[in-house]
Protein backbone atom coordinates (compact mmCIF):
# COMPACT_ATOMS: atom_id res chain seq x y z
CA UNK A 1 0.00 0.00 0.00
CA UNK A 2 1.25 3.48 -0.88
CA UNK A 3 0.19 6.79 0.66
CA UNK A 4 0.85 10.23 -0.79
CA UNK A 5 -0.07 13.59 0.76
CA UNK A 6 1.86 15.68 -1.77
CA UNK A 7 -1.38 17.16 -3.11
CA UNK A 8 -2.36 18.77 0.18
CA UNK A 9 0.72 21.00 0.39
CA UNK A 10 -0.98 23.73 -1.64
CA UNK A 11 -3.42 24.01 1.26
CA UNK A 12 -1.37 22.85 4.27
CA UNK A 13 2.39 23.33 4.24
CA UNK A 14 4.88 20.74 5.44
CA UNK A 15 5.66 22.72 8.56
CA UNK A 16 2.03 22.48 9.65
CA UNK A 17 2.17 18.71 9.20
CA UNK A 18 5.45 18.54 11.12
CA UNK A 19 3.87 20.60 13.89
CA UNK A 20 1.57 17.63 14.52
CA UNK A 21 4.46 15.17 14.52
CA UNK A 22 4.90 15.03 18.31
CA UNK A 23 1.16 14.87 19.08
CA UNK A 24 0.67 12.15 16.47
CA UNK A 25 3.43 9.99 17.91
CA UNK A 26 2.00 10.64 21.39
CA UNK A 27 -1.38 9.40 20.17
CA UNK A 28 0.24 6.32 18.63
CA UNK A 29 1.98 5.58 21.92
CA UNK A 30 -1.25 6.11 23.86
CA UNK A 31 -2.79 3.33 21.78
CA UNK A 32 0.07 0.93 22.42
CA UNK A 33 0.55 1.89 26.07
CA UNK A 34 -3.22 1.78 26.62
CA UNK A 35 -3.16 5.14 28.38
CA UNK A 36 -5.78 6.92 26.25
CA UNK A 37 -9.57 7.08 26.44
CA UNK A 38 -11.38 3.84 25.69
CA UNK A 39 -8.28 1.75 26.36
CA UNK A 40 -10.46 -1.21 27.35
CA UNK A 41 -11.47 -1.53 23.66
CA UNK A 42 -8.06 -2.00 22.09
CA UNK A 43 -8.27 -5.72 21.41
CA UNK A 44 -8.13 -5.03 17.68
CA UNK A 45 -4.68 -3.43 17.97
CA UNK A 46 -2.65 -6.66 17.95
CA UNK A 47 -5.43 -8.88 16.70
CA UNK A 48 -4.01 -9.82 13.26
CA UNK A 49 -0.73 -11.15 14.67
CA UNK A 50 -2.55 -13.07 17.41
CA UNK A 51 -4.92 -15.06 15.19
CA UNK A 52 -3.75 -18.65 15.31
CA UNK A 53 -3.83 -21.48 12.80
CA UNK A 54 -6.34 -23.20 15.07
CA UNK A 55 -8.60 -20.14 14.97
CA UNK A 56 -8.54 -20.14 11.17
CA UNK A 57 -9.04 -23.92 11.00
CA UNK A 58 -12.10 -23.71 13.26
CA UNK A 59 -13.61 -20.98 11.10
CA UNK A 60 -12.84 -22.92 7.91
CA UNK A 61 -14.39 -26.13 9.28
CA UNK A 62 -17.55 -24.28 10.29
CA UNK A 63 -17.76 -22.50 6.94
CA UNK A 64 -17.35 -25.79 5.07
CA UNK A 65 -20.15 -27.38 7.08
CA UNK A 66 -22.51 -24.47 6.43
CA UNK A 67 -21.62 -24.55 2.74
CA UNK A 68 -22.43 -28.27 2.60
CA UNK A 69 -25.88 -27.60 4.05
CA UNK A 70 -26.96 -24.40 2.31
CA UNK A 71 -26.90 -22.51 -0.97
CA UNK A 72 -27.98 -19.27 0.75
CA UNK A 73 -26.41 -18.14 4.01
CA UNK A 74 -27.99 -15.16 5.73
CA UNK A 75 -25.66 -13.00 7.81
CA UNK A 76 -27.72 -11.18 10.43
CA UNK A 77 -26.15 -8.10 12.00
CA UNK A 78 -26.00 -4.33 11.95
CA UNK A 79 -23.21 -1.75 11.88
CA UNK A 80 -19.82 -3.35 12.37
CA UNK A 81 -21.50 -6.73 12.63
CA UNK A 82 -22.14 -6.74 8.90
CA UNK A 83 -20.40 -3.82 7.16
CA UNK A 84 -16.89 -5.25 7.39
CA UNK A 85 -17.86 -8.65 6.03
CA UNK A 86 -19.91 -7.05 3.26
CA UNK A 87 -16.99 -4.78 2.35
CA UNK A 88 -14.54 -7.65 2.02
CA UNK A 89 -16.93 -9.99 0.20
CA UNK A 90 -18.01 -7.33 -2.28
CA UNK A 91 -14.41 -6.27 -2.96
CA UNK A 92 -13.32 -9.82 -3.71
CA UNK A 93 -16.40 -11.17 -5.50
CA UNK A 94 -17.32 -11.31 -9.18
CA UNK A 95 -19.24 -8.11 -9.92
CA UNK A 96 -22.33 -10.11 -10.96
CA UNK A 97 -21.88 -13.00 -8.57
CA UNK A 98 -25.56 -13.32 -7.69
CA UNK A 99 -26.45 -13.90 -11.35
CA UNK A 100 -23.99 -16.73 -11.94
CA UNK A 101 -25.24 -20.30 -12.08
CA UNK A 102 -21.87 -22.05 -11.74
CA UNK A 103 -21.03 -20.77 -8.27
CA UNK A 104 -18.78 -22.94 -6.12
CA UNK A 105 -19.78 -21.29 -2.84
CA UNK A 106 -23.04 -20.25 -1.17
CA UNK A 107 -24.60 -16.87 -1.78
CA UNK A 108 -24.13 -14.66 1.27
CA UNK A 109 -27.13 -12.46 2.01
CA UNK A 110 -27.28 -9.70 4.61
CA UNK A 111 -30.17 -8.93 6.90
CA UNK A 112 -30.77 -7.31 10.27
CA UNK A 113 -29.26 -4.02 9.12
CA UNK A 114 -32.70 -2.43 8.73
CA UNK A 115 -36.34 -2.86 9.80
CA UNK A 116 -37.96 -2.56 6.39
CA UNK A 117 -40.97 -4.85 6.29
CA UNK A 118 -40.74 -5.07 2.50
CA UNK A 119 -37.05 -6.00 2.63
CA UNK A 120 -37.70 -8.79 5.11
CA UNK A 121 -40.74 -10.02 3.16
CA UNK A 122 -38.66 -10.14 -0.01
CA UNK A 123 -35.89 -11.98 1.81
CA UNK A 124 -38.26 -14.66 3.11
CA UNK A 125 -39.86 -14.97 -0.31
CA UNK A 126 -36.46 -15.41 -1.95
CA UNK A 127 -35.25 -18.16 0.38
CA UNK A 128 -38.48 -20.14 0.30
CA UNK A 129 -37.73 -23.64 -0.97
CA UNK A 130 -33.98 -23.00 -0.96
CA UNK A 131 -31.31 -24.64 1.21
CA UNK A 132 -30.71 -22.01 3.91
CA UNK A 133 -28.43 -21.41 6.90
CA UNK A 134 -27.77 -18.36 9.05
CA UNK A 135 -24.95 -16.60 10.88
CA UNK A 136 -26.31 -14.31 13.59
CA UNK A 137 -23.95 -11.68 14.98
CA UNK A 138 -24.86 -9.82 18.14
CA UNK A 139 -23.00 -9.26 21.40
CA UNK A 140 -26.18 -8.70 23.36
CA UNK A 141 -28.89 -10.29 21.28
CA UNK A 142 -31.21 -7.39 22.09
CA UNK A 143 -30.28 -4.84 19.41
CA UNK A 144 -33.67 -4.47 17.81
CA UNK A 145 -32.85 -4.65 14.08
CA UNK A 146 -30.94 -7.97 14.13
CA UNK A 147 -33.11 -9.34 16.98
CA UNK A 148 -36.33 -8.95 14.97
CA UNK A 149 -34.68 -10.39 11.86
CA UNK A 150 -33.28 -13.33 13.79
CA UNK A 151 -36.74 -14.12 15.13
CA UNK A 152 -38.04 -14.33 11.56
CA UNK A 153 -35.13 -16.38 10.18
CA UNK A 154 -35.01 -18.68 13.21
CA UNK A 155 -38.74 -19.36 12.85
CA UNK A 156 -38.28 -20.17 9.16
CA UNK A 157 -35.32 -22.51 9.76
CA UNK A 158 -37.00 -24.20 12.74
CA UNK A 159 -40.20 -24.84 10.77
CA UNK A 160 -38.33 -25.99 7.67
CA UNK A 161 -35.70 -28.27 9.21
CA UNK A 162 -37.15 -29.31 12.56
CA UNK A 163 -34.63 -31.20 14.71
CA UNK A 164 -31.86 -30.45 12.20
CA UNK A 165 -32.35 -26.68 12.47
CA UNK A 166 -29.63 -26.14 15.07
CA UNK A 167 -26.79 -27.21 12.78
CA UNK A 168 -27.83 -24.52 10.30
CA UNK A 169 -27.40 -21.61 12.70
CA UNK A 170 -24.07 -20.25 13.94
CA UNK A 171 -23.99 -17.49 16.55
CA UNK A 172 -21.19 -14.97 17.04
CA UNK A 173 -21.78 -13.35 20.40
CA UNK A 174 -20.51 -12.60 23.90
CA UNK A 175 -18.63 -15.44 25.54
CA UNK A 176 -20.62 -15.52 28.78
CA UNK A 177 -23.60 -13.18 28.93
CA UNK A 178 -26.47 -11.65 27.02
CA UNK A 179 -29.65 -12.86 25.39
CA UNK A 180 -27.88 -14.26 22.32
CA UNK A 181 -25.49 -16.25 24.46
CA UNK A 182 -28.47 -17.77 26.28
CA UNK A 183 -30.34 -18.51 23.03
CA UNK A 184 -27.21 -20.13 21.60
CA UNK A 185 -26.70 -22.42 24.58
CA UNK A 186 -30.39 -23.31 24.84
CA UNK A 187 -30.51 -24.34 21.18
CA UNK A 188 -27.08 -25.94 20.86
CA UNK A 189 -25.80 -23.62 18.13
CA UNK A 190 -22.14 -23.53 17.17
CA UNK A 191 -20.75 -20.37 18.79
CA UNK A 192 -17.86 -18.02 18.12
CA UNK A 193 -16.92 -15.28 20.57
CA UNK A 194 -16.79 -11.54 19.98
CA UNK A 195 -13.89 -10.42 22.21
CA UNK A 196 -14.95 -8.11 25.04
CA UNK A 197 -12.26 -5.61 24.08
CA UNK A 198 -13.16 -5.29 20.39
CA UNK A 199 -15.93 -2.91 19.36
CA UNK A 200 -18.19 -3.69 16.42
CA UNK A 201 -16.63 -1.33 13.90
CA UNK A 202 -13.17 -2.79 14.66
CA UNK A 203 -14.34 -6.42 14.49
CA UNK A 204 -13.73 -7.35 10.84
CA UNK A 205 -10.74 -9.53 11.73
CA UNK A 206 -12.65 -11.48 14.40
CA UNK A 207 -15.11 -14.26 13.49
CA UNK A 208 -17.62 -11.44 12.91
CA UNK A 209 -15.99 -10.79 9.55
CA UNK A 210 -13.85 -13.87 9.03
CA UNK A 211 -16.65 -16.47 9.08
CA UNK A 212 -18.88 -14.80 6.44
CA UNK A 213 -15.81 -14.09 4.27
CA UNK A 214 -14.76 -17.75 4.49
CA UNK A 215 -18.29 -18.95 3.69
CA UNK A 216 -18.15 -16.78 0.56
CA UNK A 217 -15.07 -18.70 -0.56
CA UNK A 218 -12.18 -16.37 0.18
CA UNK A 219 -8.80 -17.00 1.80
CA UNK A 220 -8.82 -15.45 5.26
CA UNK A 221 -5.23 -16.51 5.88
CA UNK A 222 -4.15 -14.02 3.21
CA UNK A 223 -6.55 -11.40 4.56
CA UNK A 224 -5.12 -11.78 8.06
CA UNK A 225 -1.54 -11.77 6.73
CA UNK A 226 -2.11 -8.46 4.98
CA UNK A 227 -3.47 -6.99 8.20
CA UNK A 228 -0.62 -8.47 10.25
CA UNK A 229 1.97 -6.91 7.94
CA UNK A 230 0.24 -3.54 8.25
CA UNK A 231 0.14 -4.00 12.03
CA UNK A 232 3.93 -4.38 11.93
CA UNK A 233 4.40 -1.44 9.55
CA UNK A 234 2.37 0.93 11.74
CA UNK A 235 3.67 -0.21 15.14
CA UNK A 236 4.78 2.13 17.90
CA UNK A 237 8.46 1.67 17.00
CA UNK A 238 7.94 2.81 13.38
CA UNK A 239 8.99 6.48 13.01
CA UNK A 240 6.45 9.06 11.90
CA UNK A 241 7.96 9.52 8.43
CA UNK A 242 7.62 5.79 7.69
CA UNK A 243 4.32 5.20 9.48
CA UNK A 244 1.46 5.64 7.03
CA UNK A 245 -1.19 5.51 9.75
CA UNK A 246 0.47 8.45 11.52
CA UNK A 247 0.91 10.43 8.30
CA UNK A 248 -2.73 9.94 7.27
CA UNK A 249 -4.02 10.87 10.74
CA UNK A 250 -1.84 13.98 10.87
CA UNK A 251 -2.80 15.08 7.35
CA UNK A 252 -6.52 14.75 8.12
CA UNK A 253 -6.24 16.78 11.29
CA UNK A 254 -4.04 19.44 9.69
CA UNK A 255 -6.69 19.89 6.99
CA UNK A 256 -9.40 20.10 9.65
CA UNK A 257 -7.51 22.98 11.27
CA UNK A 258 -7.79 24.72 7.88
CA UNK A 259 -11.56 24.39 7.92
CA UNK A 260 -11.79 21.22 5.83
CA UNK A 261 -14.53 19.51 7.82
CA UNK A 262 -15.66 16.90 5.29
CA UNK A 263 -13.55 14.02 3.97
CA UNK A 264 -14.74 12.32 0.81
CA UNK A 265 -13.37 8.83 0.18
CA UNK A 266 -13.38 8.41 -3.59
CA UNK A 267 -12.74 5.24 -5.55
CA UNK A 268 -12.66 4.41 -9.24
CA UNK A 269 -13.59 0.76 -8.80
CA UNK A 270 -17.18 -0.20 -7.87
CA UNK A 271 -15.94 -3.24 -5.95
CA UNK A 272 -14.80 -0.82 -3.24
CA UNK A 273 -18.22 0.74 -2.66
CA UNK A 274 -18.97 -1.24 0.52
CA UNK A 275 -15.43 -0.74 1.80
CA UNK A 276 -16.25 2.97 1.76
CA UNK A 277 -19.48 2.26 3.64
CA UNK A 278 -17.47 0.44 6.33
CA UNK A 279 -14.95 3.31 6.40
CA UNK A 280 -17.77 5.82 6.94
CA UNK A 281 -18.99 3.95 9.99
CA UNK A 282 -15.46 3.53 11.32
CA UNK A 283 -14.64 7.23 11.18
CA UNK A 284 -18.12 8.67 11.74
CA UNK A 285 -18.81 6.62 14.86
CA UNK A 286 -15.27 7.00 16.19
CA UNK A 287 -14.73 10.73 15.68
CA UNK A 288 -18.17 12.29 15.59
CA UNK A 289 -18.72 13.29 19.21
CA UNK A 290 -18.30 16.18 21.64
CA UNK A 291 -19.13 18.58 18.81
CA UNK A 292 -16.00 17.48 16.95
CA UNK A 293 -14.98 15.30 14.04
CA UNK A 294 -14.48 15.21 10.28
CA UNK A 295 -17.67 14.23 8.47
CA UNK A 296 -16.99 11.09 6.36
CA UNK A 297 -18.63 10.83 2.95
CA UNK A 298 -17.90 8.71 -0.11
CA UNK A 299 -18.33 8.69 -3.86
CA UNK A 300 -17.98 6.10 -6.63
CA UNK A 301 -16.16 7.59 -9.60
CA UNK A 302 -16.52 8.02 -12.47
CA UNK A 303 -20.24 7.46 -11.79
CA UNK A 304 -20.61 10.26 -9.26
CA UNK A 305 -18.57 12.69 -11.33
CA UNK A 306 -21.81 13.14 -13.24
CA UNK A 307 -23.70 14.13 -10.08
CA UNK A 308 -21.81 14.98 -6.88
CA UNK A 309 -18.76 15.82 -8.99
CA UNK A 310 -20.26 19.24 -9.63
CA UNK A 311 -20.42 20.05 -5.92
CA UNK A 312 -16.92 18.70 -5.24
CA UNK A 313 -15.53 20.79 -8.08
CA UNK A 314 -17.46 23.99 -7.50
CA UNK A 315 -19.30 23.96 -4.17
CA UNK A 316 -18.38 25.23 -0.72
CA UNK A 317 -14.69 24.70 -0.01
CA UNK A 318 -15.02 22.86 3.29
CA UNK A 319 -13.97 19.44 2.03
CA UNK A 320 -10.96 17.36 1.12
CA UNK A 321 -10.69 14.16 -0.86
CA UNK A 322 -8.96 10.85 -0.23
CA UNK A 323 -8.69 8.80 -3.40
CA UNK A 324 -8.46 5.04 -2.97
CA UNK A 325 -6.77 3.76 -6.11
CA UNK A 326 -6.19 0.28 -7.55
CA UNK A 327 -3.12 0.03 -9.77
CA UNK A 328 -4.04 -3.08 -11.78
CA UNK A 329 -7.39 -4.77 -12.43
CA UNK A 330 -7.73 -8.54 -12.43
CA UNK A 331 -8.64 -8.80 -16.10
CA UNK A 332 -7.64 -7.15 -19.37
CA UNK A 333 -10.12 -5.49 -21.72
CA UNK A 334 -9.43 -3.03 -24.55
CA UNK A 335 -11.51 -0.43 -26.35
CA UNK A 336 -12.58 -1.85 -29.74
CA UNK A 337 -12.19 0.06 -32.99
CA UNK A 338 -15.35 1.01 -34.85
CA UNK A 339 -15.24 1.51 -38.64
CA UNK A 340 -17.86 4.26 -38.65
CA UNK A 341 -16.35 6.08 -35.65
CA UNK A 342 -19.50 8.13 -35.21
CA UNK A 343 -18.65 8.77 -31.55
CA UNK A 344 -15.15 9.95 -32.53
CA UNK A 345 -13.44 7.64 -30.07
CA UNK A 346 -11.21 5.65 -32.40
CA UNK A 347 -8.25 7.62 -31.06
CA UNK A 348 -8.45 5.46 -27.92
CA UNK A 349 -9.10 2.18 -29.76
CA UNK A 350 -6.74 -0.52 -28.52
CA UNK A 351 -6.17 1.15 -25.17
CA UNK A 352 -7.03 -0.79 -22.03
CA UNK A 353 -10.19 0.26 -20.22
CA UNK A 354 -8.00 0.62 -17.14
CA UNK A 355 -5.80 3.15 -18.94
CA UNK A 356 -8.86 5.26 -19.71
CA UNK A 357 -10.02 4.90 -16.09
CA UNK A 358 -6.58 5.95 -14.82
CA UNK A 359 -6.61 9.04 -17.04
CA UNK A 360 -10.03 9.88 -15.61
CA UNK A 361 -8.62 9.43 -12.10
CA UNK A 362 -5.62 11.67 -12.71
CA UNK A 363 -7.70 14.23 -14.57
CA UNK A 364 -10.18 14.34 -11.68
CA UNK A 365 -7.47 14.80 -9.08
CA UNK A 366 -5.92 17.67 -11.03
CA UNK A 367 -9.30 19.33 -11.59
CA UNK A 368 -10.30 19.06 -7.95
CA UNK A 369 -6.96 20.41 -6.70
CA UNK A 370 -7.33 23.34 -9.11
CA UNK A 371 -10.85 23.77 -7.74
CA UNK A 372 -9.58 24.08 -4.17
CA UNK A 373 -9.94 20.49 -2.95
CA UNK A 374 -6.89 19.01 -1.16
CA UNK A 375 -6.16 15.42 -2.17
CA UNK A 376 -4.73 12.46 -0.26
CA UNK A 377 -3.89 9.44 -2.41
CA UNK A 378 -3.88 5.81 -1.27
CA UNK A 379 -3.09 3.02 -3.71
CA UNK A 380 -2.94 -0.76 -3.61
CA UNK A 381 -1.44 -2.99 -6.34
CA UNK A 382 -4.66 -4.95 -6.93
CA UNK A 383 -7.81 -6.04 -5.12
CA UNK A 384 -7.14 -9.32 -3.36
CA UNK A 385 -7.34 -10.70 0.18
CA UNK A 386 -3.88 -9.52 1.18
CA UNK A 387 -4.35 -5.92 0.05
CA UNK A 388 -7.85 -5.64 1.48
CA UNK A 389 -6.47 -6.91 4.80
CA UNK A 390 -3.83 -4.18 4.68
CA UNK A 391 -6.43 -1.48 4.03
CA UNK A 392 -8.66 -2.62 6.87
CA UNK A 393 -5.93 -2.49 9.48
CA UNK A 394 -4.46 0.74 8.08
CA UNK A 395 -7.78 2.56 8.38
CA UNK A 396 -8.41 1.14 11.87
CA UNK A 397 -4.99 2.19 13.16
CA UNK A 398 -5.18 5.66 11.63
CA UNK A 399 -8.66 6.08 13.08
CA UNK A 400 -7.47 5.43 16.62
CA UNK A 401 -4.60 7.89 16.22
CA UNK A 402 -6.80 10.52 14.59
CA UNK A 403 -9.42 10.25 17.32
CA UNK A 404 -6.84 10.92 20.00
CA UNK A 405 -5.51 13.88 18.00
CA UNK A 406 -9.05 15.27 17.96
CA UNK A 407 -9.31 14.86 21.71
CA UNK A 408 -12.20 12.38 21.69
CA UNK A 409 -12.67 8.79 22.80
CA UNK A 410 -12.62 6.95 19.45
CA UNK A 411 -13.96 3.74 20.96
CA UNK A 412 -17.35 4.67 22.38
CA UNK A 413 -20.58 5.70 20.67
CA UNK A 414 -22.91 7.41 23.15
CA UNK A 415 -24.91 9.12 20.42
CA UNK A 416 -26.02 5.81 18.91
CA UNK A 417 -28.32 5.21 21.88
CA UNK A 418 -30.34 8.44 21.46
CA UNK A 419 -32.72 7.18 18.78
CA UNK A 420 -33.26 3.89 20.62
CA UNK A 421 -34.60 5.61 23.74
CA UNK A 422 -37.15 7.52 21.68
CA UNK A 423 -38.07 4.46 19.61
CA UNK A 424 -38.74 2.25 22.62
CA UNK A 425 -40.73 5.01 24.33
CA UNK A 426 -42.89 5.36 21.22
CA UNK A 427 -43.34 1.57 20.94
CA UNK A 428 -44.61 1.43 24.52
CA UNK A 429 -47.06 4.31 24.10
Amino acid sequence: MKLSIENIYKFVNKEEILALHADTEKSLNQLHDKTGCGNDFLGWLNLPSSISENDIADIQTTADKLASLADFIIVIGIGGSYLGAKAVIEALSHSFDNFRTNKKHPTVMFAGQNMSEDYLHDLLETIKGKRVAAIVISKSGTTIEPAITFRLIKKYIDETYGAAAAERIVAITDKARGAMNTITKNNGYKMFVIPDDVGGRFSVLTPVGLLPVTVAGFDIKKLVQGAADMEKNTAANVPFDNNNACIYAAARNALLKKGKKVEILANFNPKLHSLAEWWKQLYGESEGKDGKGIFPASVDFTTDLHSLGQYIQDGERMLFETVLSVEQPKYRLTVPEDKENIDGLNFIAGKRINEVNKCAEQGTILAHIDGGVPNIHISIPTIDEYNVGQLIYFFEKACGISGYLLGVNPFDQPGVEAYKKNMFRLLKD
